[in-house]
């Protein structure tokens, strides 16, 4: 699988991607190190936990790292779930909890397509 399939895969945005990253190498160094981001898992812990203020830090790092990255499926569902974490409650929405399982799946999918990826004889 090469790069621009990963990013069709993931419903990415490859012609985005190549023009801020020249280079295939270099959108592949960027990808692989989204592998090692914590912020999805700090997001889940933090809903888990109930902890809006912590989830919506999460969430808005994870929206920023997919949208320099174009990851735009999974950049659209967690700009929904920032939004709606954003107002300074005490609890977390419902909406925001089913949310979650929707940014999950879009999660589970770019992992899932950048390992394919890497995985493969010519990833580049």
């Amino acid at each position: 699988m090469t790069i621009q399939e990963c990013y069709n895969a993931m419903g990415g945005d490859y012609a985005q991607i190549e023009s801020r990253l020249p280079s295939a190498g270099l959108i592949k160094k960027f990808i692989t190190k989204f592998l090692d981001d914590s912020s999805f898992s700090e997001l889940c812990k933090a809903m888990k936990e109930g902890q809006r203020e912590q989830a919506f830090r999460a969430s808005h790092t994870l929206k920023g790292v997919s949208a320099n990255l174009s990851f735009s499926r999974l950049l659209s569902s967690v700009t929904e779930l920032t939004e709606l974490l954003r107002p300074e409650t005490d609890t977390i929405p419902e909406e925001a909890v089913l949310l979650l399982e929707e940014v999950r799946k879009d999660y589970e999918l770019t992992v899932s397509s950048i390992r394919t990826c890497l995985d493969s004889a010519d990833p580049v």
